[in-house]
């Protein structure tokens, strides 16, 4: 069955298109086009939540107008700064999204930090509703000793180091080492390791930026562990992501059949992506590769691995003190069974030598003002179907209403549905009644505090500027890091 908001939206679109019946009540455009004043509404956030909360709140009201902040001076959050290089196909949304954003009734606002430059309750006071859609910028801290030792990043910097996101331009990883271990094990890890092992020359027509492509080319990594603390019934990735793993030139599995004893049988009852998935892992650990595997897999100088039931305890220094060199793994074992399984330490460790920490156990939210609920345990803001609990006219969705989980397409039902809640609050009269001045009074308050925010005509610009420089070398783009040279570009 279709999901609630498509479903909705099929509704209202043949309410739309049919003929009024006799007697019949208003449809939902014709009422909305009764309306006096145009609905203002603002999202915080450019990433796929903010635009597909956009784009439905555009589609299915005539007249409202969206304005969306964005405290980057470019859009897209992670569709930019979070996809793989070696992933183009993912950020076709793009194509949609500018179309959204080039809407009389849309405006793009960059380099505006909510929060900071403009708090929310003065949004909230210039707009009918605001949707917070602002993602998960932060990362889960491993809190174990040695997290702070020069060699040991997240894969949430050490990915936007290699995707241009500016504040990670300077991470400046050293890949010098023979061994990365990276803990966690869901598709931002295995994103991370394929970016690592990558022959570079099949990246050098991809947006990957050139400063890290220049790292990259004079790396020693040979081997990646991806370390996950519970099992193989377990692991977060998907089977795309593991068959390119599998598929990697260069390189060669290293998985342990003892991991999959008895493993066969348990998954005949488990639904059909997990247990395609862990066929696929069985088939990689416990068959003999066939001719074409083979053949790639065997002057192959690089690999990979995946080691199970292993919770990080300690990053281990060198013996001057002055950088990673290993990580103490406690072992663990599994109580209860499939997702819900937990892992519990036996009291065992291991010691696995490595020179390059990548931590990928998860991304969380942050608190955006103090004026707005927020549940520090779960990172989200607390909500029912999208709307802020007790603050009427306040609005979430994606990662920062549900969780640093799923992919482009769960977002965007996701934010279709935070957007028709709002539609319906709109129409049910729960919304402040009367004018707000939307965008005219932010914009006072902005050119008073000396923020100069940037139009979506200005990243036409900047992108134009990227597109020029990578044609040279064959690339897509080739991406602005420097927010400085950015507004020089811009006049500014």
């Amino acid at each position: 069955m279709a999901p609630r908001c498509w479903r909705w939206w099929h509704w209202s679109a043949w309410r739309r298109t049919r003929p009024p019946l006799p007697g019949s009540t208003p449809s939902f455009q014709q009422w909305f086009s009764t309306q006096e004043q145009p609905p203002q509404i603002c999202v915080v956030g450019s990433g796929p939540a903010g635009f597909y909360t956009a784009q439905h709140l555009l589609k299915h009201h005539p007249q409202a107008h969206v304005d969306i902040y964005e405290k980057q001076l470019v859009p897209f959050g992670l569709v930019r700064f979070g996809v793989a290089p070696d992933h183009p196909e993912v950020k076709n949304v793009i194509n949609t999204f500018t179309q959204t954003a080039r809407s009389a009734r849309c405006a793009f606002r960059g380099n505006v930090v909510v929060g900071r430059d403009v708090a929310v309750p003065e949004l909230r006071a210039a707009y009918h509703a605001v949707v917070l859609s602002y993602g998960a910028e932060d990362h889960r801290a491993l809190e174990i000793p040695g997290e702070e030792l020069p060699g040991v990043f997240s894969a949430r910097a050490f990915v936007g180091w290699y995707n241009g996101l500016p504040e990670n331009r300077e991470l400046a990883p050293d890949l010098s080492c023979d061994t990365a271990v990276i803990l966690g094990q869901g598709n931002v890890a295995l994103d991370v390791a394929r970016i690592l092992l990558t022959p570079p020359e099949h990246l050098e027509k991809t947006d990957i930026t050139e400063a890290a492509l220049g790292v990259l080319r004079q790396s020693r990594v040979k081997t990646v562990w991806i370390v996950g603390r519970r099992g193989p019934l377990q692991v977060a990735f998907t089977i795309k992501e593991l068959r390119e793993m599998i598929q990697l030139p260069g390189t060669r599995p290293i998985l342990d059949p003892a991991d999959f004893l008895g493993l066969r049988d348990r998954i005949k009852e488990v639904p059909r992506p997990r247990k395609r998935l862990t066929e696929l892992l069985l088939r990689t650990a416990t068959e003999k590769p066939g001719t074409e595997d083979a053949a790639r897999q065997a002057p192959a100088s690089r690999a990979w691995g995946l080691r199970f039931l292993r919770s990080p305890q300690q990053v281990l220094p060198s013996p001057d003190g002055r950088r990673a060199a290993g990580i103490r793994l406690a072992v663990t074992r599994l109580e209860g069974v499939g997702e819900a399984a937990r892992a519990v330490p036996t009291g065992d460790t291991e010691d696995l030598p490595c020179g390059l920490v990548l931590s990928s156990v998860g991304y969380k939210s942050r608190p955006i003002d103090p004026s707005v609920p927020f549940d520090p345990k779960l990172g989200v803001i607390p909500n029912m179907e999208g709307r802020v609990v007790d603050v009427p006219g306040l609005y979430c969705s994606g990662w920062v209403k549900r969780g640093p989980t799923g992919v482009i397409a769960t977002t965007m039902t996701d934010s279709f549905l935070t957007g028709q809640m709002l539609l319906q609050d709109l129409k049910a009269g729960l919304l402040p009644p009367g004018p707000r001045p939307g965008y005219a009074a932010i914009e006072a308050l902005l050119s008073s505090r000396g923020v100069r925010p940037v139009s979506f005509s200005d990243w036409e610009k900047l992108d134009a500027e990227e597109v020029s420089r990578g044609k040279g070398a064959g690339k897509p783009r080739e991406k602005l890091l420097d927010p400085q040279e950015m507004l020089g570009l811009l006049g500014r």
